[in-house]
């Protein structure tokens, strides 16, 4: 069996699946079907892709399929006993789920291999950390993207335990070539190891919070 690329950033006992190139078709559940309604084709196919993914990872866990409607700051609502991921870009989406006597949390990003957009990360970055971004070698990867990516990963991480939306600049992050990243969120500062990947230009982030993390 292959493990899939959000996979060899998480442990072994959390589930996932991925999808590269157009979005995976399938069917929607009741409230889904109202929820996404009006909504353009794009958007459709990612809600979608997104749920079809969720459910496949976790039947893994043996969760009976069932409606996954965004709750607050439009984050999945997942089962009571489990909690989860999503990200979706053009040409991936992916879905990371587990136990929460597992885990607390965990966070999955997906972002083009591309520079981000001129003046996103003066929004989104301190200055030390423009300082550390332009210390690591440059024409390997877009640094200012994966920084971008492993900010959002550690955003939806930490969310279900804050239930605060978070600007990206007051969550610090410090990448490193190995394929890790140390994250602190200004909510739980305590600093947490995430990883990094790319593969067929794209860029996967992800962190994983233990279940001590609701104390903190």
């Amino acid at each position: 069996m292959t493990t899939s690329t959000v996979g060899t950033l998480l442990p072994a006992d959390v589930n996932c699946a991925e999808a590269f190139g157009p979005p995976p078709t399938g069917a929607l559940i009741g409230p889904e079907v109202a929820h996404i309604q009006g909504r353009s084709p794009r958007r459709q196919r990612q809600f979608t892709a997104a749920r079809v993914l969720a459910r496949s990872a976790l039947a893994e866990l043996d969760v009976p399929a069932r409606p996954l409607l965004p709750g607050r700051g439009g984050a999945p609502g997942w089962p009571d006993g489990t909690t989860g991921s999503i990200t979706h870009c053009d040409g991936y989406t992916a879905c990371a789920a587990t136990r929460t006597i597992r885990y607390a949390a965990l966070g999955i990003d997906a972002e083009p291999q591309q520079p981000l957009p001129h003046g996103t990360l003066h929004l989104t970055a301190s200055a030390a950390e423009h300082r550390r971004l332009a210390r690591l070698p440059q024409g390997t990867v877009p640094w200012d993207r994966l920084l971008f990516s492993a900010k959002e990963a550690t955003y939806k991480a930490f969310y279900p335990l804050t239930h605060t939306w978070t600007a990206l600049a007051s969550i610090t992050v410090t990448l490193r070539l190995d394929g890790t990243f140390t994250a602190r969120h200004p909510l739980n500062p305590q600093p947490r190891q995430g990883r990094w990947t790319t593969r067929q230009g794209i860029l996967v982030t992800a962190l994983v919070l233990p279940p001590n993390s609701r104390q903190t």
